[in-house]
């Protein structure tokens, strides 16, 4: 039998639901029941009501899925996927940062690890960080993990003051401006559609800037035929299904290649269902510390 069938029979024995972030490998993408950002799938993790959840994604994903469903079974079919920038701040440093900065706000990118959730005010994600930060009260904000989002969001709100962590996304701080110029140069009518969480050299080239979702969204309802996508590649498969008619580049080589990421395949996930393996576990009193601040999320982003 092949592994998709077998998957689908394993899904309907565990009551369970496959998602999977855009950066994943395609024929997970077309597999899973749902595909979306970090702020979709955590909706949609938030709100179902399968028994289990197969998070294709890494572990951070996973995580916020827990705590977000406590008495569900949330499996990561790949034990190792991991975050760089997650593992770049630890809840020590969010702490050095408050005893610093008393008066702040600490605004957590989604993307880091439980315990650093746990000792933040608010979560985002690149879809709802700027709007999050504007209704903040604060003045000042620590934002942790990205430099990328955080300066993004602070070049956009010259009024308050900005702390940032000095974490950053390895996929996208690869990213050059000379690439996208040269990109440029070869398809002057294309639009750059670009991932927040690149470098302000690189963002300052954009047509647009916005998370995945809203990349897709930018794509499907502009008038141009070609598109650069600076984010990671995976989100081109669903570009192109949502947008036969036109056109999606990315950059070159490894350049916009997420390797946790693209670890996943249907093997593993046919193996996370039938063995229920890797099992996401968070600590109880950890994932109650954390949980506010992705409720505080969901309530700003209505």
């Amino acid at each position: 039998m092949h592994s998709a069938d077998a998957i689908k029979l394993w899904k309907d024995k565990r009551n369970a639901i496959i998602l999977a972030h855009y950066y994943q490998q395609p024929e997970i993408q077309d597999l899973a029941d749902f595909v979306g950002d970090s702020l979709e799938l955590a909706r949609t993790a938030r709100d179902t009501q399968a028994d289990v959840i197969v998070f294709c994604g890494v572990k951070f994903m996973a995580e916020t899925a827990k705590m977000l469903n406590p008495t569900k079974t949330v499996l990561l079919p790949i034990a190792d996927a991991g975050c760089p920038m997650a593992d770049m701040i630890s809840a020590e440093d969010v702490l050095r940062l408050r005893a610093a900065h008393p008066q702040a706000a600490v605004m957590c990118y989604v993307n880091s690890n439980a315990d650093v959730k746990a000792v933040s005010d608010i979560c985002c994600t690149s879809a709802n960080a700027l709007r999050i930060a504007k209704s903040l009260p604060q003045q000042e904000i620590i934002f942790v993990p990205d430099q990328g989002l955080g300066g993004y969001i602070a070049r956009a709100l010259p009024e308050k003051r900005f702390i940032l962590a000095q974490g950053y996304c390895p996929t996208h701080w690869r990213i050059t401006a000379q690439e996208i110029d040269a990109f440029r140069a070869a398809h002057s009518q294309a639009q750059v559609l670009i991932h927040p969480e690149c470098n302000s050299d690189v963002l300052a080239l954009a047509d647009f800037v916005g998370s995945t979702s809203q990349i897709i969204k930018k794509a499907q309802q502009s008038p141009a035929e070609e598109f650069l996508i600076v984010t990671e590649a995976g989100v081109l498969h669903q570009m192109s299904k949502l947008c036969p008619q036109k056109r999606f580049f990315s950059l070159d080589g490894d350049r916009a290649f997420c390797p946790d990421m693209k670890k996943t395949q249907l093997d593993d996930v046919l193996a996370a269902l039938e063995h229920l393996q890797y099992a996401t576990t968070v600590d109880e009193e950890l994932a109650r510390k954390a949980l506010p601040g992705l409720e505080r999320m969901f309530a700003a982003s209505v």
